[in-house]
């Protein structure tokens, strides 16, 4: 541990831009651990409030760390990023944002919920319990276009990809488009459930411990990612609600509407709370799109997330 590059958080910047300058240098090979901010750059704290979601400052929001360069990385190479380890704060949280999120149009008012978690379990809430799985929510290099670009989409450079398999002892490969590649990372999670429907995952800090590694000319036209399910909570009972018709926005948007209603009927929660609990727990899945223009989103909730 004494001999890796450590590289704090102070380093962050907001948005993707090829001139910022490099603020650690690495050759391929090398492991390094980058401390990770949460979402809202400091904004949101373990005794906040949901006033603190109210007065949020957007261009604050999704601060990365870095940029690292890598030694030898060009355009059209791929950069080989194995996340190693992630250690977390022991807290998170997970918001409503009016305007932001799947079911904005009926989800407008402000809710926060703050979470506490350890390696094995993130309490929700009490009684609610889901498994730990660290990830970055953020993760990419700088894209050849010059100028900054935002950091709350995915891009084929990576970007807010919010993929939960990105978790320890997975690879990511990343379209390098500049020289050094010029990578950031950010926006960690404890744990999601696929599609992050409210818009917010269970946001938290972490320390990610990553290696790189460089794959010359592979010309990739977008990330790709290896990982091994290794990880609780995939056995047990679902309950799964679906969406149906010619377009999937709207349909993934009725599975949710229709998961949401079956928590608030089932366990008698809030509706708010629900909608954020799918956020964390639930996952999204495309389970018809051969029948056009009748396609199927199927959201599936486990059971054992209830204590």
């Amino acid at each position: 541990m004494s001999n890796l590059k450590i590289l704090s958080g102070n380093h962050s910047h907001i948005g993707w831009d090829n001139s910022l300058k490099p603020v650690l240098t690495v050759v391929p090979g090398e492991e390094v651990v980058i401390e990770a901010l949460e979402a809202s750059g400091g904004q949101i704290t373990a005794d906040s409030g949901v006033e603190a979601v109210e007065k949020l400052d957007f261009s604050k929001v999704n601060p990365i760390t870095g940029p690292v360069y890598v030694e030898g990385a060009e355009p059209g190479d791929a950069l080989v990023v194995d996340l190693l380890g992630f250690e977390g704060s022991g807290w998170g949280w997970t918001a409503i944002i009016p305007g932001f999120g799947l079911l904005a149009e009926e989800f407008d008012r402000p809710a926060l919920q703050i979470a506490k978690y350890d390696e094995k379990v993130v309490e929700f809430a009490p009684g609610i319990e889901l498994p730990t799985r660290p990830f970055p929510g953020t993760i990419g290099v700088a894209l050849a276009e010059p100028g900054t670009h935002s950091v709350v989409n995915p891009r084929e450079t990576g970007g807010n990809m919010d993929t939960r398999n990105l978790g320890p002892g997975s690879r990511l490969y990343l379209p390098v488009q500049v020289e050094g590649a010029l990578f950031s990372i950010g926006d960690t999670h404890a744990a999601q459930g696929d599609g992050e429907v409210c818009g917010t995952a269970v946001e938290t800090g972490m320390k990610v411990h990553v290696k790189f590694d460089l794959i010359k000319k592979a010309n990739l036209p977008r990330p790709q990612l290896e990982y091994e399910v290794v990880e609780p909570g995939e056995v047990g009972k679902y309950y799964t609600t679906t969406g149906i018709g010619p377009d999937l926005l709207e349909a993934a948007k009725n599975a949710v509407r229709d998961m949401v209603d079956y928590l608030v009927r089932e366990y008698k929660l809030d509706a708010e709370f629900a909608y954020m609990l799918c956020s964390v727990a639930v996952d999204l899945k495309i389970s018809e799109i051969v029948d056009v223009p009748h396609y199927l989103v199927s959201a599936h909730l486990p059971k054992s997330i209830f204590k």
